[in-house]
């Protein structure tokens, strides 16, 4: 069975400028729920976005809290931003960083790494946890490339508004302000709280670009887009997003890399490329995390 829904096509003149609306179903991970927007059977990827989970918003009671053992990583670059909470980023360069609300952590995959996200410094006490984790995927020659990691402090990132909308730029460029978060290929990356009335034209300029509701309602022509959808743009259309009520609205987008295998967590335009990294996790030859003493074994299928 799917973990998707295509609920719609758009139809009507109105709404010509959307190309698909996916509704993603909530998969259990077990300390908490996500939705999983990308990748889809409907669409694999939006210009580099592979991955899209919507985690949370989720509350755990003292010492309690998400503990992702080691696990590799190849072929990509992955940005968890929290909307509340906080986790502690462990990886196999010895980096040891909280992720925190607006914020950015950019990390590398490359030829390979190993991470581990934990509970962070409000372990002790009732917590929330909630945002976004994306997985982008780097260009065909770039996809071996060194690991690396960088942090991003919220104060760095562009806020500003535009047409009565509070816009953060995560990654990319959008009217004017840019990012100061470096990627190999264009990427586009926002955040939109957009108050009950506003009116945003999404940003024409990228290859591919889609927006998804984390709360909130927006509408597009006669296309009403409830929290927890994703709405894909057909190339080249202009979307104008009116908001219904109060709502908050992340928008993805950049160039199209071409077709990516994915497999657990490995990623690589080569199915034999991915074939070895697998090998390579069983046979202990990526390296490990400093501090850490175990780690997620390779699934069975």
């Amino acid at each position: 069975m799917s973990d998707h829904t295509a609920i719609d096509r758009a139809s009507d003149s109105a709404s010509e400028s959307i190309e698909l609306v996916i509704k993603p179903k909530p998969r259990d991970l077990g300390e908490f729920t996500v939705r999983r927007a990308l990748p889809s059977p409907e669409h694999r990827a939006v210009g580099p976005f592979i991955f899209f989970d919507h985690m949370g918003p989720a509350e755990f009671p003292p010492d309690e809290g998400i503990q992702v053992r080691p696990h590799p990583h190849i072929g990509l670059s992955t940005v968890t931003y929290l909307f509340e909470g906080e986790i502690i980023h462990r990886d196999s360069l010895g980096y040891v960083q909280p992720i925190q609300a607006g914020a950015v952590n950019l990390m590398t995959a490359g030829r390979g790494i190993v991470h581990s996200e934990r509970a962070g410094e409000d372990l002790k006490t009732t917590s929330r946890l909630h945002g976004i984790q994306t997985w982008m995927a780097l260009p065909t020659e770039d996809e071996e490339c060194d690991p690396g990691f960088v942090h991003y402090p919220a104060d760095k990132l562009p806020d500003f508004e535009h047409e009565g909308v509070a816009v953060r730029v995560i990654i990319g460029e959008a009217w004017e302000h840019r990012s100061p978060v470096a990627t190999q290929a264009p990427t586009l990356y926002l955040e939109c709280k957009m108050p009950k009335g506003s009116v945003l034209t999404m940003p024409t300029d990228y290859e591919e670009t889609a927006a998804y509701v984390v709360s909130g309602e927006v509408r597009v022509g006669e296309q009403q887009l409830s929290g927890g959808l994703l709405a894909i743009a057909c190339p080249g259309k202009t979307v104008r997003l009116e908001a219904t009520e109060d709502s908050h609205v992340m928008l993805i987008g950049g160039a199209n890399l071409g077709e990516r295998h994915l497999w657990w967590n490995l990623v690589s335009s080569s199915k034999e490329r991915i074939e070895q990294a697998k090998k390579d996790w069983q046979q202990n030859r990526f390296d490990p995390v400093p501090g850490e003493h175990e780690f997620i074994p390779l699934p069975d299928k």
